[in-house]
């Protein structure tokens, strides 16, 4: 194996892509597997966490790494398609060795570990090295001092039950993805898991919620006192709350609705009165809408928001006051293709295409599917009875209930790799990891 200099740190390895011999890309790295010995003997490095496609994690044995180079990890190609399941002698750096407490024996600095450094010894193992940790800020200080030391000059790492926090791997999963993010704290263990939660932000939990299986929704809400689970439903799209609250005992889901803010409650609430697989149960409150004055720079003033799904970002609808669901009279939906041939002084009412039939909120599934499909469309509008427009679907929405109820649960743990193409084939092996080695 080589490398691009003597030493690399864990923290800088995790989101770099691995490479097959041919150069083509077969994933990504999660976090690195060692066996922990005691607080003096350096940990062997027996390898990496890899994400694969589907957001299967694999075990890579550093024997099957060939170059750490900057930027990149290249291996022989010959990977173990089986699901990484950790065993209990081992520690995974990133997800449970950051953020412990800890100690320098030669001076008494007390910190937290927010990142280690591993090298090759003279037998070609990798073995953990260094370790930099972070005192406590004080004072006027926003953050501790840093300091990086030998492994052997460090206690508190070999602990079974450590003193630890959360704040650098938090870090990390906020540089995440939501999807990615809610890879890694599935696979966390239980109680590393409820450190993390506690430590993220309301706004970032409900993004990892949304992409949680339903099993696990539960299980964390279940654990939150119920002001905060109420403050993080807030912050979930209205659809995503509404199908977490159905699936909470009744008791339950009547006390956090009661502890939000009326106004989202009430959306949660009138998105739980519709029959489940309607466009009603499946649409979103809170599509992108506008007044019949407003301009093409407004519309696509609107769309750019960063917080809105490609596929919310697509349609703009057009509506009378008042201008939050249920609107006033729906006039029709305005296409982001043609805001952009348009003048940005121009209305959006100017380019609205009304020609379409909307979609009603006791459509079913194979209504709405039917209709996107047949007008090549990625959003549609529901409206009532009364022609207000009461949300829209998206094909995302649509998927979401398409798909088997457990779908998330069966990305994240099950689902196989994707075929590749091209010259060089993956060589998977289905046999047992016997041996790291």
């Amino acid at each position: 194996m080589s490398t691009s200099s003597a030493r690399v740190y864990a923290a800088r390895l995790v989101g770099l892509p691995i490479f097959d011999p041919q150069g083509e890309q077969v994933g990504k790295v999660r976090d690195l597997v060692v066996a922990m010995r005691s607080d003096t003997s350096q940990p062997r490095v027996l390898g990496l966490v890899a994400e694969v496609f589907g957001r299967r994690r694999i075990f890579v044995p550093m024997t099957r790494v060939t170059n750490i180079d900057a930027g990149q990890v290249y291996t022989t190609g010959l990977l173990n398609m089986r699901r990484f399941q950790q065993r209990s002698t081992e520690t995974l750096v990133i997800g449970q060795m950051f953020d412990r407490q800890v100690r320098v024996t030669s001076t008494g600095v007390v910190g937290v570990v927010y990142d280690v450094g591993m090298e090759q010894a003279r037998n070609r193992d990798w073995v953990l090295s260094r370790v930099a940790i972070q005192e406590a800020a004080k004072g006027l200080r926003r953050r501790g001092q840093t300091h990086v030391v030998e492994w052997s000059d460090v206690t508190g790492l070999a602990q079974r039950s450590p003193t630890q926090g959360a704040t650098h791997l938090v870090q990390a999963i906020a540089e995440m993805r939501p999807a990615d993010a809610a890879t890694m704290l599935h696979e966390l263990p239980p109680e590393r898991r409820r450190q993390v939660i506690a430590a993220l932000d309301d706004e970032r939990l409900a993004e990892v919620l949304e992409e949680l299986p339903e099993d696990d929704q539960v299980e964390i809400v279940a654990d939150l006192d119920s002001e905060r689970a109420a403050d993080v439903l807030e912050e979930m799209s209205p659809e995503d709350a509404a199908d977490l609250i159905a699936d909470l005992p009744a008791d339950t889901a009547a006390t956090l609705l009661a502890l939000m803010e009326p106004d989202e409650a009430e959306d949660v609430r009138r998105l739980m009165s519709y029959a489940e697989n309607t466009a009603g149960a499946m649409m979103t409150a809170e599509p992108v809408i506008l007044g019949p004055d407003a301009t093409i720079a407004d519309a696509l003033a609107h769309v750019r928001n960063p917080e809105l799904t490609p596929a919310q970002a697509a349609v703009v609808y057009v509506c009378r006051p008042p201008l939050e669901t249920p609107t006033g009279k729906f006039l029709g939906v305005a296409h982001i293709q043609r805001l952009l041939r348009e003048p940005p002084s121009g209305l959006v009412a100017g380019a609205l295409d009304d020609s379409m039939e909307s979609l009603r909120p006791e459509d079913t599934i194979g209504q709405v599917a039917t209709h996107l499909a047949t007008y090549n469309l990625v959003a549609a509008p529901v409206v009532d009875e009364l022609g207000h427009l009461v949300g829209a679907v998206t094909v995302d929405d649509l998927l979401d209930h398409l798909l088997p109820e457990n779908w998330r649960e069966e990305t994240i743990r099950t689902r196989p790799q994707r075929a590749q193409t091209g010259p060089q084939q993956i060589v998977t092996r289905t046999t047992p990891r016997i041996s790291h080695g």
